[in-house]
């Protein structure tokens, strides 16, 4: 030791540095420790005067060592000495003598550094399991983005298990390949400890341990060889079980934490909100669908051997339903009278739709009476006076009837566009019928008007979104009245089905892409040409008409000598 060093020794200094708080460690030029203080004592290594460093420290420290006094640079290396972390900083002696190591011992600032690594991590992975999560209402998907990530970030293995659906439980497992297999099981929850509890979802439970040797079959998968350690936790709804979570660890593998079942209880909660709210979507998607079901205009079809074809088109381009509708009641009996109704309600939207819906039931109901329109509509108002809406509605109805080769028609208008009459040589009649909208006023007022349709002739039924469609040219006038004349009188002849496409095309091409519109209602009805089959009086079959070379129905059988034609068009 040099003199420099002893004075530093038995002087001031050396008092300081011998009392430090932290272990010092002065090593000579040649390698060997000369002098420890007191922290240095307790150290687990055989630190000591005399002792070269590299025989007395871990290797860490006597690398560090060898490197300072190689190159002179003073850099602060850290390791482990025992159980315990260590930050060591070099201080060169003068002229390069000797080193003076400063221990400091970071253990607990690692562990604060640790944890504050692992938190960010697990952080990360609950943002990026709520983003997977929630970016579909599919509780299907919600169950696999589920078990895949619980296997890569929780356990070697997961699996969920949603309450049951009849006698099976639908199941999702996913192994350590990564690979999901979604099953329906029939299983009995009370077989593993805590899940009948966990899939009832509350009062809440806390994660419950398994023994690996008592788990069933469908729970201990051979892929995942022998099973060292499970835990099932419970998938939290809104207020309702959204079923449970089971982590599966291998042999070799350690067991869960305290730490570690908190966290997969704050993934759980996540997964379950989820998979609650995708479950919630899905059944009032199914109601939506059932109740949508009965709003949806009918499926046209042939009324006792009239053409008929009915178009729809609602305002929205999301929407399936509005206020226009349409339907279709057959003769109670062959050769009476089919009620064809055309309507119109004020609004849009789902609002119009369920006003719709009323009316249309209202109307139905009322069918015994059909045959006097003014009474129909008389009573479908006060039906509509009486109730809470102040919803009006405009109607057209239609009594069809076969005759022979003709159509015979009642044409009835409630604050209604007039039908009109396409005829088979390109003349273009308006029905002359008039009268008050329903649901206003306290007396209905109605003419009803009866048309005869030659064959090849059609009389067209239509909402106002047609006539009201606004664009054009300079994109803010209306279709109207006169140019929907204009345009039938060049569709002399088409089928209804063609017909009916027609109108619509026209009334979306006026629009163009971007316009506003209102709902569009279309219905033809037409007299079949010549060679189209005619229904025999009473009976509702087919006939050929002179020269159409189509079957008769053979006496008592029913069947001809060649097969009927359909009814009406579909649209």
């Amino acid at each position: 030791m040099t003199g420099a060093t002893s004075e530093a020794e038995h002087g001031p200094a050396g008092t300081v540095w011998r009392s430090a708080p932290y272990p010092v460690l002065l090593v000579g030029g040649d390698g060997v420790i000369e002098h420890v203080n007191d922290a240095a004592r307790a150290l687990p290594a055989t630190a000591a005067p005399g002792v070269p460093l590299a025989e007395a420290v871990p290797a860490w420290l006597a690398e560090a060592h060898r490197l300072v006094t190689e190159d002179a640079s003073a850099a602060p290396v850290r390791g482990l000495i025992g159980d315990r972390a260590f930050e060591a900083h070099p201080t060169l002696g003068d002229g390069g003598s000797g080193v003076t190591w400063w221990l400091v011992d970071a253990t607990d600032h690692e562990r604060v550094s640790e944890a504050l690594r692992l938190e960010r991590r697990r952080t990360a992975f609950l943002a990026e399991a709520s983003n997977e999560l929630l970016s579909s209402l599919n509780l299907d998907r919600c169950m696999d983005v589920t078990v895949r990530l619980a296997a890569r970030h929780l356990a070697d293995a997961a699996l969920v298990i949603l309450p049951a659906t009849g006698r099976r439980h639908p199941v999702a497992y996913c192994g350590p390949d990564g690979r999901v297999v979604r099953e329906n099981l029939v299983v009995d929850p009370r077989e593993v400890p805590g899940l009948a509890e966990a899939l009832r979802g509350f009062p809440p439970v806390p994660s419950r341990w398994i023994d690996p040797a008592s788990a069933p079959g469908w729970l201990a998968r051979e892929e995942l060889g022998e099973p060292g350690s499970m835990v099932v936790t419970a998938l939290p709804g809104h207020g309702v079980p959204a079923g449970a979570l089971m982590l599966l660890r291998r042999s070799g593998h350690a067991s869960f934490s305290e730490g570690e079942e908190v966290f997969a209880r704050l993934f759980a909660a996540r997964a379950g909100a989820a998979m609650s709210a995708a479950r919630l979507y899905a059944e009032q998607a199914s109601i939506t669908e059932t109740l949508m079901r009965e709003l949806l205009p009918p499926t046209t079809r042939g009324l006792d051997g009239v053409e008929l074809s009915a178009r729809y088109r609602p305002a929205g381009a999301t929407e399936l339903v509005g206020g226009d509708f349409y339907d279709l009641h057959p003769a109670a009996e062959p050769g009476g009278e089919s009620l064809v109704v055309l309507g119109d309600v004020c609004g849009k939207g789902l609002e119009a739709a369920v006003f719709t819906g009323r009316i249309r039931t209202t109307l139905h109901a009322l069918l015994p009476v059909a045959r006097d329109h003014g009474r129909l509509l008389g009573l479908l108002n006060d039906v509509l006076l009486r109730s809470d809406s102040r919803t009006f509605v405009t109607l057209v109805l239609a009594s069809v009837r076969r005759d022979g080769p003709r159509v015979t028609m009642r044409l009835t208008s409630a604050g209604h566009l007039p039908p009109l009459i396409l005829r088979a040589d390109g003349r273009v009649e308006e029905v002359g019928t008039r009268g008050t909208l329903i649901g206003m006023l306290e007396t209905v007022t109605a003419t009803t008007v009866t048309v005869e349709l030659e064959p090849g002739d059609t009389c067209l039924l239509y909402t106002d979104g047609v006539t009201e469609a606004r664009g054009g040219p300079l994109g803010d006038e209306l279709f109207g009245e006169q140019r929907l004349r204009e345009e039938l009188e060049q569709c002399a002849g088409m089928p209804p089905e063609a017909l009916t496409e027609r109108v619509q095309m026209l009334a979306a091409q006026w629009i163009g892409g971007g316009g506003d519109h209102d709902d569009i209602a279309v219905v033809a009805i037409t007299a079949p040409r010549a060679g189209r089959g005619t229904s025999l009086p009473g009976t509702g079959r087919e006939t050929p008409l002179p020269g159409t070379g189509r079957g008769t129905p053979l006496p008592g059988t029913g069947r001809g000598t060649a097969a009927p034609r359909d009814g009406g068009g579909a649209s």
